[in-house]
């Protein structure tokens, strides 16, 4: 039977590279983000392969999230694979320097906009007692490195929030999971270093880093075990990163 997924932040980076592996696998897809001419041109591309519907928010905002989801066609209303993506990291700075506002947009979108989508996802799947939901969560959700403190403090949130969303939803028959990457090379850092590109080019110097499509790859073997098997909480990093703090780079 075809599923329907849909995917937070779909116009880059690890959503992206989800929405092209999951139409190849003839998934219906939502595709959620804000940058709607990105959402127009990634559904040209992948509608020759599958039933695309696009919709167009920011999950800060609580109203155009609810809004959107209710808006969804008969044919793309019922989700069964939620993969909540949508997340940045702003700034990189110890905390009695940190920004207010990179504070605020890091907890508003990795956690409380996580919270917004699932709360308008989750109670059709209850209903249903059917569905699977992938966080996607951070290394930053498992260890605190210096400089990190906001940002690993909403990825330990999304870590937490996992976990509950498990246990709470174990009697509908619901499989929850988080993929947890280290260092992948995508717009993330540009993102965090406010589009200082030659910053945010340096992180991933002198090392393989991971790519958005091996998180893809991993996202949708996770979604495709039988339904006994649910992958509650998964870490991966590129074989040169130990840790947050430990990289063997090449000279």
């Amino acid at each position: 039977m075809k599923k329907t997924a849909l995917i937070t932040g779909a116009t880059s980076g690890i959503g992206k590279a989800t929405a092209a592996l999951f139409s190849e696998q003839g998934f219906t897809l939502i595709l959620c983000g804000r940058r709607q001419e990105r959402l127009d041109a990634l559904k040209g591309k992948l509608s020759k392969k599958t039933e695309i519907h696009t919709l167009n928010f920011d999950v800060r905002n609580r109203e155009e999230v609810f809004k959107a989801i209710a808006s969804l066609p008969e044919a793309f209303s019922q989700i069964d694979v939620l993969v909540n993506n949508a997340g940045n990291a702003h700034g990189l700075d110890p905390i009695q320097n940190g920004s207010l506002d990179d504070w605020d947009a890091m907890l508003d979108i990795n956690v409380k906009g996580l919270l917004y989508v699932s709360k308008a996802v989750i109670p059709d799947m209850v209903k249903r007692q059917a569905g699977h939901i992938i966080n996607i969560g951070s290394l930053a959700g498992k260890e605190v490195y210096p400089k990190g403190n906001v940002y690993c403090a909403s990825k330990h949130a999304v870590d937490a929030l996992n976990q509950g969303m498990r246990k709470d939803l174990n009697a509908y028959g619901i499989r929850v999971g988080a993929i947890n990457p280290g260092l992948v090379e995508t717009e993330f850092s540009d993102v965090r270093f406010k589009g200082d590109t030659e910053r945010a080019s340096t992180v991933y110097q002198g090392y393989d880093a991971l790519k958005a499509e091996d998180i893809a790859e991993i996202i949708h073997f996770v979604v495709t075990r039988p339904y006994h098997v649910n992958i509650a909480d998964l870490l991966v990093l590129p074989t040169a990163q130990a840790s947050s703090t430990i990289l063997k780079k090449e000279l």
